[in-house]
């Protein structure tokens, strides 16, 4: 509303700017007489003249300052407007179902959310102020000139109306070759994302020539379209261009005409065409915002296609709190549940199963996806189309997500990890809302007036009342029992002495490896190992660390790169005041040699290279700095070439050179430290800490501290048994736990990648149980563990969940006896011994196939294969029945009628003879597939093939046999084993 005011208010000044200088022309410079009168009052012609020029030039201001406000608030509109637009679309993300995911690119969504709604944000900022301020400034205008002349205006609108149909027409054609470009940019970001995700595929399989030949194709195709593009909005350009400058043709004849006939003043020609010269401007303004208008429309279609799939969560369901957040702790019915897949595919079939409350249910799948679906099923990723799930009496469907994720634990081998640290990852689930108010009001304002989340980001998150717990403390000790229960509390232990941490989050832990050093030196010079560890000592060369650190015996608190050197102006202006830079850059110069020696100009690709930690680039520019200072010394390099140069000394240490560091290099270093150590280190400050023993160095591990020390790289298996004593060490005096929890500050990359299994899994089971939840769902979360650590952790879990509904998916169970209700899952059905056979009839067509599928998952043969390779290969089977004594086929016929799967009865194989009765050879019963080598060999029938009883059998064709068989590697490799029988035999 503000925005319409300001912009109102923008039309009498624009006025003002046109009738003044009309006023200036005939009033002041052609007034006939030396006095004008005004307003009842008398000027001299030059006085009149200085105060209609200052009017103007003060409307031309207010009319620019007016302007500017207007597009400031227009700006400021949009970019509200698109931060909405935004924010909303990432929720409808955060609410898609899971398997819609499968069918839509990740690269695909970005690219709408970002790129693809960018210009729709200005269109937002426009859609009111643009009509009303470009219509307004029109009219105005025209009013202006109409009152100057009536052909004046009637010359000014009379092509509008040409340019009003002729412009939005050729425009709409535009828009529909954008719609078809739109589509091609979207395909080839796909394209894109799965190229780079599968580089490393497409060099080693050959197929990045091909790839690149499609991708080819997909800019092409582009190319096409918007070559289309630009020849139809270029003659749009110049059909408007010409259309506007006609006009301009009248004004010069008719107006000229006029002016020479008396009837129109030269002042109002002037200002006419002043005034027409604007009114081309909004004109072509309000032509812009229709055009911007049917693209944006398009582009909104466009994009409502992907962000309104069937089956979203209810956006009521995702917003706000429940009025209770209630327990979940009944039985988990599911009644007559069916899930259908986008396609329309049944995915889970007539599911019907009560798994009893706090009771422990295996469920054994051989199919992932059947496992897969029916894990989402119970966390309400996917919506059964038809059936209800019901938990404690309670709807599933129609419960708020925040009592799902509050209740119910879901926990995977192969989790999804979200960049931050294994805390961050781990505490997901306990960080449901604020707990406190934000520390920006004005950032969190804003927020709210652009329509995004009103929670603050700057503020506590974790709720360790949510799991039952009154503080932080109480829900790390319950994190660190889980973690013990399952067997991972040693792997974690492991890498976190491994781990450097910060002293001010972990005070504890530092005071206590501080107190624990003459222990643990004690330890290792009792056990005779001192020789494998290099001891702190201020006045000795410590080999195992770089030649930096000795010079300053300081360690650095984060990695040095050449940006981080280069930072340190302070630090490289000293070193030249002193007079060091020529000692340091001699030192480097021998130190490079001593590489270049062992490694050349070109090794940089060997393994021992590799293992220095030295960068290649800032090895090969070290290199040719290093000739450099040989023709000029150090005063030849600027301070940017300095700082490249001492990388190498930061980064290497004497151990990792070897032999060519020599002893006098390493005494050098120590008198550069005791004459300069500690001036230097004031140069650098906080980015180096001074090593002391009564002090915890942020730049070393917990080991490295523990020991005021640092192993040598040489140790080998020594270097383990120091570890391992150590650790016990610590073990033995209560630190365990302290540095168990470093495992928290574990930096986690972009979707979890480089993350080892014997950390995820760990990760994953912690975020599942540490809500403490009634329904745990472990989707073969353990899978790499043995069966007897899977019997040791159930067991532990049992005792830390004992009220928890416990489900166990897998695909196999040794004991499934052990489980208090125990199901399988065969192509989407459940079974069990109670359970009764049923068969879901959408029709006759349904009804059939159903029967094949069921027949075809009995066999060993095609047991395995999943639900879209199945149906396919039972949608192409044909039923095949015969009598007994019925010839299948004969020897030498050819196989192009398939293989057959004997479903009942059984069938004689004979080998006819020349002469005399046919060889008998073998006898086939159910489940086994007969006449597959004369497919597989492609040639002629080797045997007859006669029914022996009455023989039901499914007859699979050559196509769909081959698809199968070069799809699935499992049931390859059992055809293989049959074959390899048949050859045996």
């Amino acid at each position: 509303m503000i925005l319409l005011v300001v912009t109102a208010c923008l039309f009498p000044i624009l006025y003002l700017t046109l009738e003044l200088p009309k006023r200036i022309i005939n009033d002041a410079i052609g007034s006939q007489t030396g006095m004008v009168e005004f307003m009842g009052q008398s000027f001299d012609q030059l006085t009149f003249l200085w105060m209609l020029c200052g009017a103007f030039l003060l409307s031309v201001l207010a009319h620019g300052l007016l302007k500017m406000r207007i597009n400031t608030m227009k700006g400021v509109l949009a970019e509200r407007m698109l931060r909405r637009f935004r924010y909303l679309l990432i929720g409808r993300v955060l609410r898609f179902p899971q398997p819609y995911f499968e069918r839509v690119s990740q690269g695909e969504l970005v690219s709408m959310v970002t790129s693809e709604s960018e210009p729709m944000g200005g269109l937002m900022g426009d859609a009111v102020s643009q009509p009303v301020l470009q219509a307004g400034q029109m009219l105005t205008i025209l009013y202006f000139l109409f009152l100057q002349n009536i052909w004046f205006g009637l010359a000014a609108i009379a092509l509008i109306p040409l340019q009003g149909w002729l412009i939005p027409m050729l425009q709409r054609r535009i828009n529909l070759l954008n719609k078809k470009r739109i589509k091609q940019v979207r395909a080839l970001a796909s394209e894109i994302g799965e190229s780079a995700a599968g580089a490393s595929t497409l060099r080693i399989n050959g197929g990045w020539r091909y790839r690149l030949s499609v991708i080819t194709d997909r800019l092409g195709r582009l190319y096409d379209i918007r070559f289309e593009i630009y020849q139809k909005k270029f003659f749009m350009k110049f059909i408007n261009n010409f259309i506007t400058q006609l006009t301009p043709f009248f004004f010069y004849s008719v107006g000229g005409f006029l002016v020479l006939q008396g009837k129109v003043s030269l002042g109002a020609l002037v200002a006419a065409l002043a005034a027409y010269k604007d009114l081309a401007s909004p004109w072509k303004e309000l032509l812009a915002y229709y055009n911007q208008t049917q693209d944006m429309s398009l582009r909104w279609e466009i994009i409502l296609e992907r962000f309104a799939p069937q089956g979203m969560v209810r956006k009521e369901l995702m917003e706000g709190e429940p009025k209770e957040l209630i327990r979940l702790d009944g039985d988990v019915v599911l009644e007559n549940v069916n899930v259908r897949d986008g396609d329309g595919n049944l995915v889970l079939e007539d599911l019907n199963a009560t798994l009893p409350k706090g009771g422990v249910v295996g469920i054994a799948a051989p199919s992932e996806e059947d496992r897969r679906a029916l894990a989402d099923l119970l966390t309400r990723e996917v919506l059964p189309t038809n059936g209800r799930v019901l938990i404690d009496g309670h709807d599933l469907s129609d419960l708020h997500q925040s009592i799902i994720s509050a209740r119910v634990g879901h926990a995977t081998s192969r989790p999804v990890l979200f960049q931050g640290s294994f805390g961050d990852n781990v505490m997901m689930p306990m960080r449901t809302h604020p707990q406190g108010a934000g520390t920006d009001p004005t950032a969190h304002a804003k927020s709210l007036r652009a329509g995004n989340s009103g929670d603050p980001f700057d503020t506590s998150w974790l709720n360790p009342e949510l799991a039952g717990f009154t503080n932080e403390m109480e829900l790390s000790n319950w994190w660190l029992k889980l973690v013990e229960g399952i067997g991972s509390d040693t792997a974690l232990f492991r890498r976190g002495v491994e781990q450097k941490f910060d002293i001010l989050r972990h005070p504890k832990l530092a005071e206590r490896l501080i107190a624990l050093r003459p222990t643990v030196q004690a330890a290792i010079r009792a056990a005779c190992s001192d020789e494998q560890v290099y001891f702190f000592d201020d006045d000795a060369y410590n080999p195992a660390m770089p030649v930096a650190e000795n010079l300053l015996f300081a360690t650095v608190r984060q990695p040095v790169t050449i940006d981080m050197v280069q930072k340190q102006v302070a630090f490289l202006d000293r070193l030249v005041a002193l007079k060091l830079d020529d000692d340091l850059v001699s030192l480097t110069q021998d130190v490079v040699d001593v590489l270049r020696q062992i490694f050349g100009l070109d090794g940089t690709d060997h393994p021992l290279f590799r293992k220095l930690g030295l960068d290649v680039s800032a090895y090969e520019a070290a290199l040719a700095l290093v000739e450099k200072t040989r023709e000029g010394g150090s005063h030849a390099l600027t301070r940017e070439e300095l700082a490249r140069l001492l990388i190498v000394p930061f980064s290497i240490s004497a151990e990792q050179i070897g032999p060519a560091f020599s002893e006098e290099m390493k005494t050098r270093i120590l008198g550069f430290r005791r004459n300069h150590g500690s001036e230097l280190l004031a140069a650098l400050g906080q980015g180096f800490t001074p090593i002391h023993p009564d002090r915890i160095a942020p730049g070393l591990t917990v080991l490295e501290n523990a020991l005021y020390g640092k192993i040598s790289d040489s140790a080998g298996a020594k270097g383990e048994e120091l570890r391992k004593l150590v650790s016990d060490i610590l073990i033995e005096h209560g630190l365990r736990d302290l540095v168990v929890q470093l495992i928290f500050d574990l930096p986690i990359a972009v979707g979890g990648q480089g993350l080892a299994a014997s950390f995820a899994e760990p990760l994953a089971f912690s975020r599942a149980t540490i809500k403490r939840p009634d329904i745990l769902i472990l989707d073969s979360a353990m899978a790499s563990y043995d069966q007897d650590t899977r019997v040791a952790v159930h067991k532990n879990l049992r005792k830390l969940l004992p009220d928890t509904t416990l489900v166990y998916l897998g695909s196999s169970f040794e004991q499934p006896e052990v489980f208090d209700a125990f199901y399988e899952m065969r192509q989407g059905r459940l079974v069990s011994d109670a359970a009764t056979e049923s068969i879901s009839e959408d029709g006759a067509g349904s009804a059939d196939l159903a029967r094949k599928l069921r027949a075809l998952e009995q066999t060993e043969l095609f047991s395995g294969l999943n639900r879209r390779q199945l149906r396919l290969l039972a949608f192409g089977a044909r039923w095949y029945t015969a009598d007994a004594g019925h010839v299948v086929f004969r020897k030498d016929e050819e196989a192009s009628d398939g293989a057959y799967m004997i479903l009942d009865g059984e069938a004689d194989f004979y080998l006819p003879q020349e002469s005399g009765d046919d060889r008998f050879i073998v006898t086939l019963g159910a489940g086994r597939l007969a006449g597959e080598l004369g497919l597989i060999r492609k040639e002629p029938r080797a045997l007859t093939m006669i029914a022996k009883s009455d023989l039901t059998c499914l007859r699979i064709g050559e196509e769909e046999f081959f698809a199968v068989v070069e799809h699935d590697a499992s049931t390859a490799f059992k055809l293989l084993q049959v074959v390899a029988g048949y050859v045996s035999s």
